[in-house]
């Protein structure tokens, strides 16, 4: 009988912690995000976490389009898209999987590169297609049917036959080195690295993070400017659709990083939260450090539907 006693109670013991083990459980709120988002959102889920130890950001970057086909086709949980382009969400997400979209930060398209790279010291932004047409100089760029920054190189190439008034300039670089496009921006760093090639064109905030060195574009051809946005939408390319063979059009247009919480978020209470705290000062200022400013003013689609504790970030000019 105390056997069996002690083995009632320490079977109590275990069971009584097992519940207790099960209350504290961490509530998970899953990410799907840009890849070029990486850097911030680690840092600014790190902070949120010190603050709130009961819940755990989930991070998954990969190109853009990507993350919203993991929602739209492959049916994967996730509480949060974070686009590098607000276009991802309007016409992969909303309004199916999402009834709203915050714009929240804007970037620009540089060519970045290392010391090594050849001509690294004759490169300029009057130069640069000259330099990177040479036979012996490699670059790289992302996949526009996977990545924002794919499809806006393409974009930039085309603007850059306006500007710089050579019409055969865009195809020479669409056909050159294509054996160096990769599935999103974040892949690219890896070429440059390894010094496999000599440039790539990547986001400025990318290049900042990594210790780049890099040449700004004209704000012409950069899609960076809000200004030049109506030129920018002078140009424009197909990527792949939201169902298998479909293509889209995709104009140009300044630089718009957004991001949605889905309809049947699980943890959408969590996901809000961590949403206030991304749009907070002290989100943007982690932005604004990692090389990627904020838009100064908010955008939002479909306002009505975003949640109250959000629609006071959109209701003001912030000039921070």
């Amino acid at each position: 009988m105390k056997h069996l006693l002690y083995l009632t109670l320490f079977s109590g013991v275990l069971l009584g912690g097992c519940r207790h083990g099960s209350a504290v459980k961490k509530k998970d709120v899953i990410i799907f995000h840009a890849g070029s988002l990486s850097v911030p959102l680690k840092e600014i889920a790190g902070e949120y976490e010190k603050r709130h130890p009961g819940v755990r950001i989930l991070l998954e970057p990969a190109g853009s389009l990507v993350c919203a086909r993991k929602v739209s086709e492959l049916k994967k949980p996730c509480d949060i898209v974070a686009s590098a382009d607000y276009f991802v969400i309007n016409e992969l997400l909303i309004p199916a999987y999402a009834s709203w979209g915050i714009r929240f930060a804007t970037n620009e398209i540089v060519i970045a590169f290392q010391d090594k790279a050849k001509y690294s010291s004759e490169i300029t932004h009057d130069n640069w297609m000259e330099i990177l047409l040479r036979k012996e100089v490699t670059f790289a760029r992302s996949d526009p049917d996977s990545d924002p920054c794919g499809y806006r190189s393409v974009l930039l190439f085309k603007l850059a036959d306006k500007y710089y008034r050579s019409p055969e300039l865009s195809g020479k670089l669409l056909a050159k080195d294509t054996d160096f496009i990769r599935p999103n921006e974040v892949d690219l760093v890896a070429l440059i690295e390894s010094n496999a090639v000599d440039y790539m064109f990547q986001y400025k905030s990318v290049a900042i993070q990594h210790n780049l060195k890099y040449i700004s574009l004209p704000p012409e051809i950069n899609l960076g400017d809000p200004a030049k946005a109506e030129l920018y939408r002078t140009v424009e390319t197909e990527v792949t659709g939201s169902t298998p063979g479909s293509r889209i059009k995709v104009r140009g247009d300044f630089i718009n990083y957004s991001f949605t919480i889905l309809n049947d978020a699980v943890n959408k209470d969590s996901a809000t939260d961590f949403a206030s705290f991304l749009l907070s000062s002290e989100g943007m200022g982690i932005f604004r450090k990692n090389g990627q400013d904020p838009i100064e003013l908010f955008l939002a689609e479909n306002p009505g539907n975003v949640p109250a504790e959000l629609r006071k970030y959109i209701s003001t000019n912030r000039r921070n």
